[in-house]
């Protein structure tokens, strides 16, 4: 169902919203026309041309060029403003569609005009595009509007986004894989049925400052098949090298979502650790949002050295394909480096304060906070006294050993300035809006637009986020692991088509004696 169906007379307020956003389009450009000018005279004796342009999918379906000044010196966003004041484009509404990103435009209202902000492009800032989808427009001039306006500018200034996105990083030693949320739980779900026991890790900056000075704890991590990124500070570091970090892979986002693919695909998952009845009543909340989910079993984390052969048996008899431990950074990955090729399981992963959200024994920060990076300011707090040498005084700390780890690695700043548009789309780039309509085979993407529809406007300016979109270059497939998706966009590719799931029996296990 249509966003239209759900709002009578959308599409007339739709437009009275869209005349407000042109005349405060036309204001702002007449009242920074002055550095406009500046601007296009800066790209002009640069590159040789005032504007680039950017071809994409308007309201209706019809093909609009936004541009953007040439180069990428400052101010090349302000040409935006241009598509505002002509009505090609919103400050608030869904990311222009790129003519070749069929599959979104056809779950696209039509009657929706692309904007320059939205929630879901505020959520890619930060690596959290995964969380939700494109809302509906709003105007500037509500509450709502400047609150989107305000988490725009911090996810900015924290998260940025757009640079190169390397299939991997490293960050204060550790090798770090680039990848995207989709991409991580298919690659859990195929190495759970895997005969080779794999260790997963998660690392943020509490993590990694941890492992510049723990030799021991920085070698599990070298061992492990994977470490993923977890939060706005590994972006920050990644921004240093002039790299981004495709997106927020974090073991508490990903809980959810394995579990539900778990209960499609048949596997098992057995819980580890936190105080007792925590992993017990996360299990419970789990098979209450995923009523085929199996959990053969969970044990709290309060256990010694002597009880630990007995602890070992119960997981390897279970016959779990996922087991998640939560002892804490960095005992838990000390513990399942050691035991791993002895719990049967495919995939063991160390998942840190993950059973306190799901138990409802610690509150998850509001989405608003996660949106802009600011997570870690609810922990704090939710438990001052335990998280304020790890967020005040740590944070600090790995921000300069990253930023001196950058200088040293010749990486400080970007490598290039942030892209413009393409949110969710890495194809080839038409040079002109007449190279789109001469193209046949756009001719079943490309609507015309109605008859009783004005014909397109004058070309205007490029419409992503001022808090950024994606480029408008493709990806280049060396840049990414086997089967890796790029923010933004799903890869069809990257799921492996379920697997009927052998018995026990049929997938032994390597047991260390």
């Amino acid at each position: 169902m249509s966003p239209t169906s759900l709002r009578p007379g959308a599409d007339a307020g739709d437009a009275h919203d869209g005349r407000r956003d042109r005349v405060v389009g036309v204001a702002l450009t007449a009242v920074l026309s002055p550095a406009m000018a500046v601007r296009g005279a800066v790209g002009l004796v640069r590159q040789g041309r005032v504007f680039d342009e950017h071809v994409r999918v308007g309201r209706h379906g019809r093909p609009v060029t936004i541009r953007s000044f040439a180069g990428d010196a400052p101010g090349r966003r302000l040409a935006y403003l241009l598509s505002v004041a002509s009505g090609d484009l919103r400050f608030f509404g869904p990311r222009p569609l790129h003519p070749r990103d069929v599959a979104a435009r056809r779950s696209r209202d039509p009657d929706l005009t692309p904007g320059l902000m939205s929630a879901h492009r505020l959520r890619a800032r930060t690596g959290i595009a995964y969380e939700g989808s494109e809302a509906p427009q709003t105007d500037l001039t509500t509450l709502k509007g400047a609150g989107l306006v305000v988490r725009y500018a911090v996810a900015e200034l924290l998260g940025g986004g757009g640079r190169p996105a390397p299939p991997r990083l490293t960050v204060l030693g550790v090798e770090v894989t680039n990848t995207s949320m989709d991409e991580a739980v298919d690659w859990v779900v195929d190495r759970a049925r895997d005969e080779r026991p794999a260790l997963l890790a998660f690392v943020n900056p509490d993590c990694l400052n941890k492992a510049v000075t723990n030799s021991a704890y920085r070698s599990v991590l070298g061992r492990a098949a994977r470490v993923l990124p977890d939060g706005i500070g590994i972006k920050m570091a990644a921004r240093f090298q002039g790299v981004d970090v495709r997106e927020n892979v974090n073991g508490t986002d990903m809980f959810p979502r394995l579990c539900e693919r778990a209960a499609i695909e048949g596997l098992s998952l057995y819980l580890l650790g936190a105080r007792p009845g925590v992993a017990a009543a996360a299990a419970e909340e789990m098979r209450r949002r995923f009523p085929r989910l199996s959990v053969v079993g969970t044990r709290d984390g309060y256990f010694d050295t002597d009880d630990e052969p007995a602890v070992i048996e119960e997981i390897r008899t279970s016959g779990a394909d996922i087991l998640m431990v939560a002892l804490g950074v960095p005992r838990q990955e000390f513990w399942l480096d050691e035991h791993l090729e002895s719990l049967g399981v495919g995939v063991a992963m160390g998942v840190g304060g993950l059973f306190d959200f799901y138990s409802g024994r610690i509150p998850r920060a509001p989405g608003w906070l996660r949106e802009m990076g600011l997570e870690w300011i609810w922990r704090l707090t939710q438990e001052p006294g335990r998280m304020w040498r790890r967020y005040v005084v740590g944070n600090p700390v790995f921000l300069a050993r990253a930023w001196w780890e950058a200088r040293r690695r010749g990486g400080i700043g970007d490598s290039e300035r942030p892209p413009l548009l393409g949110y969710g789309y890495y194809g080839d780039e038409p040079a002109t809006l007449d190279a789109v309509l001469a193209d046949p085979g756009m001719s079943d993407d490309v609507v015309s637009a109605p008859a009783d529809s004005t014909a397109p406007g004058p070309p205007a300016a490029e419409g992503s986020a001022p808090a950024g979109a994606e480029e408008d270059r493709p990806a280049d497939p060396r840049d990414r692991p086997a089967g890796a998706v790029v923010t933004g966009g799903r890869d069809p590719s990257a799921r492996t088509a379920p697997r009927s799931k052998g018995t026990r029996a049929s997938r032994p296990r390597r047991v260390r004696r």
